[in-house]
């Protein structure tokens, strides 16, 4: 099976050097539609949906490689080998982030930046870290989508979306996540609500623009600077937004960090 069609990639505009957009949980590459256009004007830009999530191949999805990220970081970096021209950006949201930042840990060579938009390393606090959720939250939340995985999204996705003022762009939220194959994304919510990087955050050596809204349900400011003061060469820029999706919901303050970032990283 070719990754093309595993992961249902799309390539579009040009350049010497690769923009790969990696989207999180129960989303698919459509989020990332408000920027794209930006950035395809001077790179070639690579769209692909996480293995059983979006339109790629869920019969693909394989429980045992993909109990940790390490399974969606080897995606990566192969959708990378099939697709990308020179030297590659790496854009990341959520979870989709953390796979980004592990692929710079895998294959820093690979990388010019790393954009981590509403990233968490870990979303249980443990002692002075401050992830978000206590245990028993993780675990409510979890037994609740086992529950009814249907009822769950449509209760959390308006409310991980925010943007209060767009109530469109929750329900489109909602409309994503109950797309999805429940068995798979049950597996896949353990693994993303369970993971924790933090040991990992320091091997990044790849120059990082940490992206966090100022009110974000699922990923709270500590979040942020505890990344900032973990991760090598990282910008932390912190947008007035409401929500968890800053690419949909305000994109025009999202392209211009990213863009003062590249500018400043790359010259």
């Amino acid at each position: 099976m070719s990754v093309q069609f595993r992961n249902n990639v799309h390539v579009t505009g040009s350049g010497p050097t690769t923009m790969v957009f990696v989207h999180g949980f129960g989303c698919d590459q459509t989020m990332w539609r408000f920027l794209v256009p930006t950035f395809a004007q001077r790179f070639r830009v690579v769209l692909y949906d996480l293995t059983g999530s979006g339109r790629s191949d869920w019969s693909a999805y394989d429980r045992t490689k993909y109990a940790s990220l390490q399974g969606h970081v080897s995606d990566l970096l192969e959708v990378l080998d099939a697709c990308a021209a020179g030297p590659t950006i790496v854009v990341g949201h959520s979870i989709g982030a953390s796979i980004a930042l592990l692929a710079t840990v895998a294959a820093p060579q690979r990388f010019l930046a790393q954009i981590l938009v509403g990233p968490s390393p870990c979303y249980v606090n443990d002692g002075d870290y401050v992830g978000g959720f206590n245990r028993e939250d993780i675990d409510g939340l979890l037994d609740s989508m086992e529950t009814n995985f249907l009822d769950w999204s449509r209760k959390m996705a308006p409310a991980i979306m925010g943007a209060p003022n767009q109530p469109e762009l929750g329900e489109e939220l909602t409309r994503s996540f109950c797309r999805n194959n429940p068995a798979i994304a049950k597996h896949f919510a353990r693994v993303t609500f369970n993971t924790d990087i933090r040991a990992e955050v320091v091997r990044s050596t790849v120059p990082a623009l940490i992206l966090q809204c100022s009110d974000d349900l699922i990923v709270p400011r500590e979040v942020g600077d505890w990344l900032h003061a973990h991760l090598a060469h990282s910008v932390l820029r912190v947008i007035d937004n409401v929500g968890h999706c800053p690419h949909l919901s305000a994109p025009t303050a999202s392209s211009d960090a990213i863009e003062s970032f590249l500018a400043q990283t790359l010259g």
